[in-house]
């Protein structure tokens, strides 16, 4: 029996949807040779990571075995697979691999932390392949709701593994390329000892649809609103911004981009040639000029992000645009779950407005990127793997997908974050756990989730904030009476006096009572201070608050 092993280690991705981070290695037990799949951010939300920027997958064990790491391979350009590459490659330092639309994507994300566009190495795609240590890696095109998504054929010593990325079984995706049942056929034919496969919607029970359907409706609803069209959509689907673009343009209207993202994406996928046309779009500025029934703008922000141009123009003018009354709304995209709030409170603004909003519950104006059941049962089928490894869901789906493969029987684990699995017999093995979590970006550090800075946020969040100061002299007494600043409390308690006198006359009786042994001890005295604090606040407005206590001694 060999004593090299095939190890597959989730750090992000496995257990939630965003920041995927996938592990391979090939060795001996503990010194494996490493390759990283996806390096994606998640985001935050108000009620979790309050004031975070972005949420990346831990990578302190590959950190400590960044000497084992051979290179980074990117499956699509989607943010939670690349785009914390720019966040993290440093640490990490090792060659970025990716088809040119991804490799695009990456390198502008790589500039803007000064890092050279000659770390990614542009790949074409199979049967073309990467040597990167014991492993050998081929980008195998597949469908999604982005360009040049690609699964990798990822060959070891001890077999073949396939890892789909995230995909839909789509035989006209207008843009990128379509599914081939026969291309995956071929790389699947000499066997396959796992898939590792994306299992977003596995109790989707009905085949996905083809991104070719969409444009018939499409057309038809712009060409029937009588005013301003607007429609939003990921800017990241480049196919569904074209076909928006296609839509107004045949209904006589001008079209104009508007969002970073959206121009930024169009202009990758015109330089890098997934797009070879596309329709003549016009400037905020020229828009200006252009009558409301002949104008079309496309926009970012589907999922509620507040300073994307959706809400912008939810909450006022953009650029220089306005939306009126009887303009009509077009969300072209499905709600992540998460954002329900933040897109509810868009479609009421544009409501307010009088402006018609047409979203996607009836599934006319949109179509998943990734596979449902029946998908996911005719690839397994297609490739016929020894072993199924879900990845790309919650824990749910995961679980479900184990399910799905085992009732065709085929062996399935369920392996979420820090779960290593040892791939090499003819069943899979749990092989260990490592330490895995979260890594927030805030402002512009990293910190870790467990490093309490943005719980103390949340608790200051939900309880308000209290700071006290109080000076003592050479003698250790007392220098006037302590004061209070209030943050996020009320100012008037149930004694029907302001708060920050009654906190203050309790503290001063404290301070009043307190025998040297409390005074010239500064934990203890900052301890009392903040048990009044707490228990005062509470019988006055029922809050205990977060307290802050500032003593100063005279020396």
């Amino acid at each position: 029996m060999s004593s090299e092993r095939i190890i597959y280690l989730p750090l992000g991705g496995a257990g939630e949807i965003g920041m995927n981070a996938y592990v391979y290695g090939y060795g001996k037990p503990g010194n494996e040779r490493l390759i990283l799949v996806d390096l994606g951010v998640a985001f935050p939300d108000m009620d979790t990571s309050p004031g975070v920027d972005l949420i990346f997958a831990d990578l302190t064990w590959l950190r400590q075995n960044r000497n084992r790491l051979e290179a980074i391979f990117i499956t699509h350009a989607h943010e939670d697979h690349v785009g914390a590459i720019g966040h993290c490659w440093e640490s990490l330092g090792v060659p970025v691999y990716a088809r040119a639309f991804t490799a695009n994507i990456a390198r502008g994300k790589l500039d803007e932390y000064g890092f050279s566009a000659e770390t990614v190495t542009t790949c074409s795609p199979w049967p073309e392949t990467v040597q990167a240590g014991p492993f050998r890696v081929g980008f195998v095109p597949i469908s999604h709701s982005i360009p040049e998504s690609s699964g990798l054929v990822i060959d070891t010593p001890q077999g073949r593994l396939i890892h789909t990325g995230d995909f839909k079984l789509d035989p006209a995706p207008l843009v990128g390329e379509a599914f081939d049942p026969e291309l995956w056929g071929s790389i699947s034919a000499g066997g396959v000892r796992a898939l590792i496969c994306d299992s977003t919607n596995v109790f989707s029970q009905h085949p996905g649809r083809s991104e070719s359907t969409l444009g018939p409706e499409i057309v038809s609803l712009v060409e029937q609103a009588p005013n301003m069209v607007v429609a939003t959509s990921f800017a990241s689907n480049v196919a569904r911004v074209k076909t928006l673009a296609e839509a107004g343009e045949r209904a006589g209207r001008s079209i104009c981009l508007l969002g970073r993202a959206m121009r930024r994406m169009i202009e990758a996928s015109i330089e890098t040639g997934v797009l070879s046309s596309f329709p003549k779009v016009v400037s905020p500025e020229e828009a200006s000029d252009i009558p409301r029934e002949n104008l079309m703008l496309i926009v970012t922000g589907s999922q509620g992000e507040r300073r994307a141009a959706s809400a912008q123009l939810s909450r006022g003018k953009y650029n220089g645009l306005e939306l009126k009354e009887g303009d009509m709304f077009l969300f072209s995209s499905k709600t992540i779950p998460g954002n329900e709030k933040e897109v509810a409170r868009i479609m009421n603004a544009l409501s307010e407005k009088g402006v018609d909003v047409v979203d996607d519950s009836n599934g006319r104006y949109h179509v998943s990127g990734h596979a449902n059941r029946p998908d996911l049962e005719r690839l397994q089928d297609i490739v016929n793997p020894q072993i199924v490894v879900p990845m790309h869901g919650e824990h749910r789906h995961l679980r479900e997908h184990v399910k799905l493969a085992e009732a065709r029987g085929r062996a399935g684990v369920l392996a979420v974050n820090g779960t290593m699995v040892d791939l090499s017999g003819n069943m899979p093995k749990i092989a260990g756990y490592v330490e895995t979590g979260r890594t927030y970006l805030d402002g512009r550090v990293q910190i870790g989730a467990l490093d309490g800075i943005v719980r103390d946020r949340i608790r200051m969040a939900l309880n308000g904030h209290v700071l006290v100061t109080v000076i003592l002299d050479e003698e250790d007494e007392p220098l006037g009476e302590p004061w209070c600043e209030l943050s996020g409390l009320a100012e008037t308690g149930r004694s029907n006096a302001p708060l920050v006198d009654v906190l203050e006359a309790d503290l001063t009786q404290f301070l009043g009572r307190a025998g040297e042994a409390t005074l010239t001890d500064d934990d203890k005295l900052e301890e009392g201070m903040r048990r009044i604090v707490r228990n005062t606040t509470s019988n006055e407005i029922g809050k205990k608050p977060e307290v802050t206590v500032v003593i100063s001694r005279l020396s």
